[in-house]
């Protein structure tokens, strides 16, 4: 079985990508710079100027969508925000458009979301049937949207499509924790903005083990929150972080005016409380092997 992977060089890409060889997948990278050291076959698609490798979807019996410009990667000028936002929406336009054409086999299609698309709803239990957040105030809620409706044109074409709502995605090789634990290593940590913001994530590995079980069993279609069951608040996830790296939390905590200064509208990253539910991805049969944060922290860190 074949599976094309778009933003298959990030954090979680290079890690499924990873995982499918070990189950017996063979992969292809989609890429606007495919590269020759690359250990898998690449095609190039260029979503900007419209162009993708007419091989790329043919190839396919399963397609994983998880391009988009990184988030938390510099401040969000108007520039920035544009760049988050087409290259999600551009890309699967590109791929909807080679989907609706004859001659792929293409099984079906998992398209990335995040739970940001809920906006910021303080401890509300927030579940696969929430109404999505305002996007007129949240931006992260409005790119999460505009992401899903975009895979819906997939949807229409009745290929089997899942939208896996990410939320925080744990791994030492990237993402939100090595930033976070920067401070705590270096015995300056503390919670941020009130501490009492619910943060809901997943361990890189279960996120991967979850999408290839999306691919592999035609019972999952729509919509799905990949997180972890056993959501933290910002206060518990920064002490328990601490307790595993044996560093002691000495500062009180970062004021979110403070943050706000920094980061700018940016700062909705870490202040933004999701207390999203798990419920729906366990009454389908996932077994998540770090369902509590502490093993999670202790298999990314060592036990010490």
């Amino acid at each position: 079985m074949k599976v094309l992977i778009t933003g298959g060089t990030g954090l979680i890409g290079t890690r499924l990508a990873e995982m499918l060889i070990d189950s017996g997948y063979e992969v292809a990278l989609l890429s606007r710079e495919p590269t020759k050291s690359s250990h898998f076959r690449s095609f190039r698609w260029d979503p900007r100027a419209n162009t993708i490798d007419e091989a790329a979807v043919p190839y396919a019996d399963y397609i994983v969508n998880l391009a988009g410009a990184s988030v938390s990667d510099g401040k969000w000028t108007d520039e920035r925000k544009r760049d988050i936002m087409t290259s999600r929406l551009g890309g699967l336009a590109l791929l909807s458009r080679e989907l609706a054409k004859d001659g792929h086999h293409v099984q079906a299609f998992v398209s990335a979301s995040a739970i940001g698309v809920y906006g910021d709803t303080a401890d509300t239990v927030l579940t696969e049937e929430t109404p999505p957040g305002l996007p007129t105030h949240d931006f992260l809620a409005d790119v999460a949207h505009q992401w899903e409706l975009a895979a819906e044109p997939v949807a229409a074409l009745g290929i089997r499509t899942v939208v896996p709502r990410i939320g925080i995605v744990l791994s030492t090789e990237g993402g939100a924790l090595p930033q976070i634990a920067r401070p705590v290593k270096l015995g300056a940590g503390a919670a941020l903005g009130s501490g009492k913001q619910y943060m809901s994530w997943i361990h890189l590995d279960d996120l991967c083990r979850l999408i290839i079980a999306m691919l592999e069993d035609p019972a999952w279609r729509g919509i799905y929150n990949a997180v972890a069951p056993n959501p933290v608040t910002n206060q518990q996830f920064t002490k328990t972080l601490a307790q595993v790296l044996h560093r002691r939390l000495l500062l009180p905590k970062v004021p979110a005016f403070g943050l706000k200064l920094a980061l700018g509208e940016m700062s909705d990253i870490i202040l933004a409380s999701q207390n999203v539910s798990a419920r729906k991805v366990l009454a389908q049969g996932f077994q998540f092997e770090y369902p509590e944060l502490r093993g999670a922290l202790e298999a990314l860190y060592g036990k010490g």
